[in-house]
This record gives structure tokens, C-alpha cells and sequence, in this order.
């Protein structure tokens, strides 16, 4: 009895339609270990939002996995030439060298991962610090020796590096976890999705619209969680990330 209660209650148009959005992750979490700085960047385009003077509408950022460094640029349309230039411009033509020397959960700055030592500052060599000073006043045999034993070490800081890193990502995963929602389609299930902004045919800013949209059929199905759905009217929608999905009873 109490099943069939469930199910009469899930079939409810009104409840599905204006239910809350869905905010816990459809998925477990899978961290992404960057062994090398400015190597992996992950794109992500927010919008839109209320037009600028200047026309904008979305920010394409990006951000460098193994520093956490983000660029971002205002756009007024999401383009391929305008993500194309992006990369080009803010990552490529920009990070041959590491300009960051914030300390990530590694204990350790990129530049002396990447370049073996830490970074001199120009401040340094015009009121010599100490370290600067030391070299100064050691011999070629005795400045390579030490070059030397700073080389066998960096191996050894990698790794603990890397380990550190390991350990903070097993953190994170357990944490993400707990609140994760399981959710996945087949061809042919019947779905809802967010109206906004997924769904931009219909008119927004009335606080008593529904919050989801539908029932679309799902008509693809990808390994990454993406589908592509077709409405009633035989309009085709997506891709579409499962974040923005549910389930639809009918």
C-alpha cells in the first residue's frame, strides 16, 4: 500500500513540474591528477546574464587543474572562433612559464616543480639575500655539488608532492560523495528538464512558471551523461548534461 502511495504521489503533474531544482550530482566524483603546471585547463561557460553596456552576456573561463590559476573573458555569444581565440590567446601564447607562486595542497610551488628551484626575485639580486649571498661566496666546485644534491632531491619532492596531492583528492572524493544522487537515462525514458537556462524557447521572469520543462524522450545516450531528447512536437533538444534532467512519471 504505502508503494502504491509512492507511486501516485511521483505521478503528480503539479509536483513535478514546479518541484525544486536538483542540486546534488548525478554522478561520483572522478579527480583529476595534473602531473604538470598550465598541462590540463578545464573550459567552462557561465551565462547567460543580464546584458552589459558593452553587449556581454556569458564569461568563458578557464582554469589551470594543477594551480587552480583561472582566466576569463566576457563574451556576447558563445562562438567556436571565440573559444578558439580564447585558448589561444589567454593560454597558449601566455603560460610557457608558470607566473603563479601560490602554494596548492602540495606544499610545493610549480616553478620549482617545473624548474628544479625555487624562483629568484629581481629584488633579490639588487639587496642580496642571504641564500644569494651564500652562493656569492662559494667556489664553481662547490655551487655544482650542491646543484647536484638539490637535482637527486627533486624526485623525491615530486613524489611527496604528488602523494600530498593524492591524499587531499581522497579527501574530496569521500566528502563529494555522500551527497551524490545517482541519476541515468535510457533511450526512450520520459525526462523533464530545467527551463531555465536549458530550456530558452519559453518566456521567463514569472515567479509561478514551472521550474522544469517536458516530458522529453530521451532519443540519444552517451557514456559521459550526456543526452539528446525530442519534445512532443518532434523538436530535438540537447545535448544536455544530466545535472539538468529527472525523471518523468506519467
Amino acid at each position: 500500500m504505502v508503494k502504491d502511495y509512492i507511486d501516485y504521489v511521483r505521478k503528480y503533474q503539479a509536483c513535478q513540474f514546479h518541484a525544486n531544482l536538483i542540486h546534488q550530482s548525478p554522478k561520483p566524483l572522478h579527480p583529476t591528477v595534473a602531473s604538470w603546471p598550465f598541462n590540463a585547463w578545464g573550459l567552462d561557460v557561465v551565462g547567460p546574464f543580464t546584458k552589459s553596456s558593452r553587449g556581454h552576456l556569458y564569461i568563458l573561463a578557464a582554469t589551470d587543474y594543477f594551480s587552480k590559476w583561472t582566466e576569463a573573458v566576457p563574451l556576447k555569444e558563445v562562438k567556436q572562433e571565440n573559444v578558439a581565440d580564447f585558448i589561444s590567446t589567454h593560454i597558449i601564447y601566455r603560460y610557457g612559464v608558470p607566473r603563479t607562486t601560490v602554494r596548492t595542497t602540495t606544499q610545493a610551488t610549480p616553478y620549482a616543480l617545473v624548474y628544479r628551484v625555487e624562483a629568484v626575485l629581481p629584488l633579490e639580486q639588487q639587496i642580496p639575500s642571504l641564500r644569494i649571498a651564500i652562493q656569492e661566496g662559494l667556489t664553481e666546485e662547490e655551487n655544482a655539488l650542491i646543484r647536484l644534491e638539490e637535482l637527486e632531491a627533486l624526485n623525491e619532492k615530486r613524489l611527496e608532492a604528488q602523494q600530498r596531492l593524492e591524499c587531499y583528492q581522497a579527501q574530496l572524493f569521500r566528502v563529494f560523495n555522500k551527497k551524490v544522487c545517482l541519476r541515468s537515462f535510457q533511450v526512450d525514458d520520459l525526462v523533464l528538464a530545467v527551463r531555465r537556462p536549458i530550456i530558452t524557447t519559453h518566456r521567463t521572469g514569472n515567479k509561478f512558471l514551472p521550474k522544469w520543462d517536458g516530458p522529453y524522450v530521451v532519443k540519444e545516450a552517451y557514456t559521459n551523461g550526456v543526452y539528446k531528447l525530442v519534445a512532443e512536437n518532434g523538436l530535438r533538444i540537447g545535448p544536455i548534461n544530466r545535472k539538468f534532467l529527472k525523471r518523468y512519471y506519467a
